[in-house]
């Protein structure tokens, strides 16, 4: 049976096919994807997939001409540029999530949409199992209150699916709901929420950035900054459960002390 060949047009759908064990697959990426070294390797490529450009302006006839089987495509910024692939003809799987729930549907669906439904369906029970021991750790405990910020200027507090990863990491978030789109934000009013802790994860900038940012601010804020890489928590990929289990840490550090002490025990 071939291959299917695959192009990903968004991050997320990226790290989700590597993290099904289908880098293979991918015979095209964004410049902001992340693929692993193997990607590429079951067409028999001298290196890795081709980059065809950003994830909201992707070449689309250097796409075309990878003649891909799939093309993947993610989040309300990119139903425009599905259709567009669309239009010319390519087989488009576009997944949109807008919260914790669906984040982790989509890893059971990108099994399907690159043939690989049983991967993905332990990619997503996976998810799920982590999430239940973060839950087990953080039962019963105060919920600190916390304000996620994804972008400084102007500040923007965070939405979608971060809402649900703060309470799914034992913490309280007064911002926002789940699944209603990041927004702009007053300082008086993270102000008026009192928060304990202030996790900053700027997009596109990784874990870049400094904290003097935040809490050099003329702001009546009294408490820790976070900086934590934007992949962890932006992107609706595996790497989410990776930060709600960081979050976790964060705001809890005695519920997993134990469990990291045994671990370092054992190496």
């Amino acid at each position: 049976m071939t291959s299917p060949r695959v192009v990903s047009l968004a991050p997320s759908a990226t790290a989700t096919v590597s993290a099904l064990g289908a880098a293979d697959l991918l015979v095209g990426v964004t410049g902001h994807c992340d693929p692993p070294d193997d990607a590429g390797r079951a067409h028999d490529r001298d290196g890795p997939p081709e980059t065809v450009g950003g994830w909201l302006n992707p070449d689309l006839d250097r796409v075309a001409d990878l003649d891909p089987d799939a093309v993947l495509t993610s989040d309300g910024l990119q139903a425009d540029l599905a259709e567009t692939c669309r239009d010319r003809g390519l087989s488009v799987s576009h997944r949109e999530p807008a919260d914790l729930d669906a984040v982790v549907e989509t890893f059971a669906a990108r099994g399907d949409d690159v043939g690989r439904p049983a991967a993905g369906e332990r990619l997503a029970s996976a998810a799920r199992e982590r999430l239940d021991r973060v839950a087990a750790a953080v039962a019963g405990r105060p919920r600190p209150t916390v304000y996620c910020e994804e972008w400084s200027d102007p500040p923007m507090v965070a939405g979608n699916w971060v809402p649900e990863a703060v309470r799914a990491a034992g913490g309280r978030y007064p911002f926002v709901d789940a699944g209603e789109r990041s927004r702009e934000i007053g300082l008086d009013a993270v102000a008026a929420a009192d928060p304990d802790h202030v996790v900053v994860h700027v997009c596109g900038r990784g874990d870049r950035v400094d904290p003097a940012t935040v809490d050099d601010r003329d702001w009546a804020v009294d408490a820790p900054t976070h900086v934590i890489d934007d992949s962890l928590l932006n992107q609706p990929s595996p790497t989410l459960i990776d930060g709600i289990e960081r979050l976790a840490r964060v705001f809890h550090p005695t519920a997993f002390r134990s469990a990291d002490q045994g671990e370092e025990g054992d190496a």
